[in-house]
């Protein structure tokens, strides 16, 4: 027995011997498609645990068994996998470089596509169009192509409504950062610049309704906004009437750290002189950002992000004159005022996150981010106003002018109003693929800390009587006064898993939950959702959604604070629950491709703040009374309606509406005695806009693609509106409807590829000249009304607030 076992120890240890003698050296370089080398490259060989690593230039070298066939694997995350069949003999020495490509994150059979398809309410925006896009919003260029697909009632802000919600329901996230908006400007001409900066984003994503578990607390809609990773050194610089942009990028030689940079300025003192109220205008809105991320190798990398936004809003009015009422019957208000508007809106936000991949199927993410605001609103405007009636007989000579006085009154308005917001957070992300499920997580605390000090009101004299008129005492228009400090803790988090059922069915699914829970109000949130996309093995690429859950957004500051600035700190989340069906499909149509999308959508809502819009500045109730609505449908068109010019159109129809709780009207006779009592029922919402169509269209000249045209179109119905009474039941009459159509001209002056012989044009990638005319058809859209109630007549008035007159702007671009 024992010389058995020595004679196959003996056999084992010569083989062993023989075949570790016969082996073959491989080497080479891996490199990417611009042959730059790819360092920590994992080579190995199949089956066996031979392998080694690429170094800092991607070379590798590596002993393998020779005399065989074997199968030599090259790996690393974000590339494809390669593979080489190879039969070396012994001795011998082989090069073989290899050219990676770059591959999508995706999961074996659940599509994460660059489109995202198989999410319902999802919109891919096109941030090619930003540059060249006539627009009012200097450094809003996404929002603007947002209100393109969701509609508008205000070319002066950069917040959007979104299916029957208002601004503050609107989450927005740039590299998985949640971001957030000043909270004391109350109209769209003291608005700075949108957080998010154009030129430094490579990827937006968003989602009007029904988004998954991932995506945080809100009631409307996500915007997810991805910035470039950049491979070279490039830049823009933009410059025009409205203001002026610097963006530069760059990455080191081994492409392990990259930068981003933006400067950009803002002085729409050229667009508020269109405005009705004349004066002096003084806006300066200025913002530094920057973006570094650096890859200490394929598995671990860190990303730092900072903005700091300086915005200043000076005015000085000087006078009004605005004409309305019908054809046979119009008004005159003339206002000469006296003082002036100082306001101040500081921003900082920065953020740090770090992500570990252990391997190609894990990853890990901590962040860490903060968010500071101070803000100070400061005016005190006196206005002496004449109110007439206007002459409308077109056969006399005094036409158009006041030809009987009404009645003479003033206007004060005066505030004091500083707030103080600090938010910090900390979280984690994380992801697994796990081929046919893929799974994601998330934790955060966030806490926030408020400093809020109110002094604000207004009063109206007409002929001598302030108005309300009392006998009794006197009492102002509106009067806020308050003070509040406090702070609280919110922790949230959610799981969900995207997978698919099998390859021939086509069927996708999304399931998740969110939890989120508040000390200040001690309210516990639990909010599941789910997403089905179904392709059919059809001819025709078409794509079916459903989805639906709970959407609950707890209170922030804003809501709290109610209408005379009383704080409520017990206030609850406001809830909602949202059903979404639609359709995607891809096509051709004269060898041009087109996308057809269409969605019909129901939310429910309960636990509201009821709120009135005071311009954009959003005024709570401060109590959750209110139940309601919103439905509706949209069909979009996307497609080259001219060669390799893509253009889009937007149709939607909604109806949202909302019953307030114990809400009564008393009814009385001619006396004034009380003859019964009306409960007004369900009554529209502020946002209730039942009709929108948004448009935007290119062209250029037959022989000369760089002479282009791009048109923006936008009709929205008008939105409900009445007295400054605090009580909504009276807010059932109408805006006019929005139209607004506004276009611009754009010509290649420089191509850089032209002029590669050049010392200077050759560092030059495109100069592009464009000439935009605002308010194409010089049509006054009304954004609000102010109430005139003037004693002599007995009468009340409802004065239109403009927005701009038609303008024209010219920029220049500039890409190096």
């Amino acid at each position: 027995m024992f010389r058995k076992i020595v004679g196959l120890v003996a056999i084992f240890l010569l083989t062993f011997v023989f075949v570790h003698a016969q082996t073959a050296k491989l080497k080479g370089t891996v490199t990417d498609n611009r042959q730059k080398g790819v360092d920590v490259v994992s080579i190995g060989i199949e089956g066996t645990a031979v392998g080694t690593n690429t170094d800092a230039k991607g070379t590798y070298e590596l002993e393998v068994p020779a005399g065989q066939e074997i199968i030599a694997v090259y790996s690393i995350i974000g590339y494809e996998t390669e593979k080489r069949i190879l039969t070396l003999t012994e001795g011998e020495t082989r090069t073989i470089d290899i050219t990676l490509k770059k591959s999508a994150t995706t999961l074996d059979v659940v599509t994460k596509s660059a489109d995202r398809r198989d999410e319902a309410g999802n919109i891919k925006l096109d941030m090619s169009k930003s540059g060249l896009l006539p627009t009012t919003g200097f450094g809003s260029a996404v929002e603007a192509m947002i209100k393109t697909f969701v509609g508008t009632n205000n070319e002066l802000t950069s917040q959007y409504n979104v299916r029957g919600g208002n601004y503050d329901e609107n989450l927005v996230y740039v590299n998985d950062f949640e971001i957030y908006r000043p909270y004391l400007t109350r109209s769209g001409q003291q608005e700075g610049m949108s957080f998010i900066n154009a030129d430094l984003v490579s990827g937006v994503n968003f989602s009007v309704g029904g988004f998954q578990a991932k995506y945080g607390d809100k009631m409307s809609s996500v915007l997810d906004v991805t910035y470039k990773r950049p491979k070279e050194f490039r830049g823009r610089a933009m410059a025009s009437l409205l203001g002026a942009s610097l963006s530069m990028e760059g990455a080191s030689k081994n492409e392990k750290l990259t930068y981003l940079v933006g400067l950009r300025h803002k002085s729409n003192q050229y667009l508020l002189q269109a405005q009705p109220t004349k004066g002096v205008y003084n806006p300066s809105f200025t913002d530094l950002q920057g973006l570094i991320n650096y890859r200490f190798n394929s598995r671990w990398e860190i990303e730092l992000i900072g903005n700091y936004a300086r915005n200043r809003f000076r005015l000085v009015p000087d006078t009004l004159v605005s004409t309305f009422g019908l054809i046979n019957k119009a008004f005159q208000l003339a206002v000469d005022y006296d003082g002036g508007e100082i306001d101040q809106f500081d921003s900082r936000f920065a953020g740090i996150s770090t992500t570990y991949r252990p391997n190609e199927r894990l990853k890990l993410k901590l962040l860490a981010s903060g968010f500071q605001t101070d803000e100070r609103e400061t005016y005190d405007i006196r206005g002496e106003y004449l109110l007439g009636e206007v002459e409308t007989d077109l056969g006399k000579e005094t036409f158009g002018q006041t030809k009987v006085f009404l009645g003479t009154g003033l206007i004060h308005d005066y505030a004091r109003n500083y707030l103080k917001v600090n938010v910090g957070n900390v979280g984690h992300r994380g992801s697994y693929d796990g081929r046919k499920h893929f799974l994601q997580w998330g934790l955060d605390a966030n806490g926030t800390r408020i400093e809020d000090k109110l002094y604000e009101w207004a009063r109206r004299d007409s002929a001598r009587f302030t108005q309300p008129v009392f006998q009794e005492k006197l009492e102002l228009t509106r009067f806020y006064r308050s003070a509040a400090t406090f702070d609280y803790m919110r922790y949230s988090g959610f799981i969900q898993d995207n997978f698919h059922f099998n390859d021939s069915l086509g069927l996708t699914m999304s399931v998740g939950v969110r939890f989120n829970y508040s000390t200040l109000n001690n309210e516990l949130l639990i909010s599941p959702r789910a997403q089905f996309a179904y392709k059919p093995r059809w001819k025709r690429d078409i794509v079916f959604k459903v989805a639906g859950g709970l959407y609950q957004q707890p209170p922030f500051y804003r809501e709290m604070r109610d209408l005379n600035g009383v704080v409520n700190k017990k206030l609850l989340a406001q809830k909602s629950y949202h059903v979404v069906a639609g359709t995607d499909y891809n096509f051709k149509l004269n060898e041009r491709p087109f996308k057809f999308t269409t969605e019909v959508y129901y939310k429910g809502l309960y636990d509201q703040v009821p709120y009135e819009y005071d311009n954009v500045r959003i005024r709570y109730f401060g109590q959750n009374i209110s139940k309601g609505y919103a439905y509706g449908g949209e069909v979009r068109l996307y497609g080259d309606i001219v060669k390799d010019a893509t253009s889009w159109i937007s149709i939607g129809i909604m109806k949202s509406s909302e019953d307030i709780l114990n809400d009564s009207a008393f009814v009385r006779n001619d006396t004034g005695l009380i003859t019964g009592v009306v409960y007004p029922g369900y009554i529209p919402r502020p946002t209730d806009q039942r009709f929108m169509l948004g448009m935007y269209f290119e062209d250029y000249l037959p022989r000369w693609k760089n002479y282009k045209m791009h048109l923006n179109l936008m009709y929205a119905t008008g939105l409900p509106f009445g007295p400054p009474d605090q009580k909504r039941y009276g807010d059932t009459l109408r805006l006019p409807d929005y139209k607004r159509v506004d276009i611009g001209f754009s010509a290649l002056l420089l191509n850089g590829e032209k002029h590669q012989d050049h010392k200077v044009w050759s560092k030059m990638r495109n100069i592009w000249f464009s000439a935009e005319v605002f308010n194409l058809l010089g049509i006054q859209n009304t954004l609000s009304y102010s109430w005139i109630q003037d004693q002599t007549s007995g009468g009340t008035f409802a004065v239109p607030n403009r927005l701009t007159s038609r303008l024209i702007n010219v920029k220049l671009v500039v890409d190096f």
